[in-house]
């Protein structure tokens, strides 16, 4: 694929209501999900039902909400199951808490274990997939649960998520290995005066963010993510004051990153 990548947001808060009221999910071209948050749920039929992979960044709700419902729509309407890429850790969670007959059907055994409507595969730290040309990796990440950070590779050029995470200096390391890095889309799930809630449930607040970018040695486009609702100007407001040398924005739903 010599083509630039595309990634639309089609949600990015920390959680419902507020001006971006849908949560974590990007849509990878038109058959790639990166997280499968409540944006999911303004796709069309036909748009879900071109979704050939799912890559989960980790196993918290807002994450993945969407994922039991597409399944549902889509199983039918396709040839092939989804294939969803997650941390082994991810696939146990999902198993257990979602996929398990009680809070959802297990899909990856509908209709049947030889064609399911879904198929997991396992992901690790490190490991590259490649989808038709784009290469999609997955980086280290700290969180309350298992989870990973993503990069994205094109022809032209590349793009970090970070999912869920504290500061991570392994992280750091990987974005900082990344030489054609274009964007870089970095959580801040809490204002400053939340220091001590961002610290317990392993999310950044802006001065730790600014640690982050303290460490950053190339110079991508910072896009800030998974903003809670209500806070996320100020949000932005501190990070401004705590980084005023490293432009940055707060991402938006609808928002179309190239690379």
């Amino acid at each position: 694929m010599t083509e630039a990548m595309k990634l639309k947001v089609l949600g990015c808060s920390g959680g419902i209501g507020g001006a971006q009221p849908r949560t974590t999910s990007f849509l990878l071209d038109d058959d790639i999900l990166i997280d499968c948050g409540t944006g999911v749920g303004d796709l069309t039929l036909d748009e879900l039902a071109r979704i050939d992979h799912v890559f989960l960044t980790h196993a918290h709700l807002d994450h993945i909400a969407a994922l039991p419902l597409m399944i549902d729509s889509v199983g039918e309407l396709r040839q092939a199951p989804v294939q969803v890429h997650a941390t082994p850790e991810t696939i146990r969670i999902l198993h257990s808490h979602i996929f398990n007959w009680l809070v959802w059907p297990d899909f990856s055994a509908i209709p049947d274990h030889h064609q399911p409507f879904m198929r997991f595969h396992p992901i690790h730290v490190g490991e590259r997939r490649d989808c038709g040309g784009r290469g999609i990796t997955a980086l280290p990440a700290r969180h309350t649960v298992p989870a990973v950070a993503y990069r994205l590779d094109s022809a032209h050029g590349q793009l970090v998520f970070s999912g869920d995470t504290a500061y991570c200096p392994e992280l750091i390391e990987a974005i900082n290995d990344c030489p054609q890095l274009r964007h870089l889309i970095l959580e801040t799930a809490f204002a400053e005066e939340q220091h001590g809630l961002a610290v317990a449930s392993r999310h950044l607040c802006p001065s730790m963010a600014r640690a982050v970018l303290d460490e950053i040695r190339g110079t991508p486009e910072i896009h800030i993510s998974h903003l809670k609702p209500g806070v996320g100007q100020r949000i932005i407001d501190q990070l401004g004051a705590c980084a005023p040398g490293r432009p940055l924005r707060a991402l938006g739903r609808g928002d179309l990153l190239e690379f």
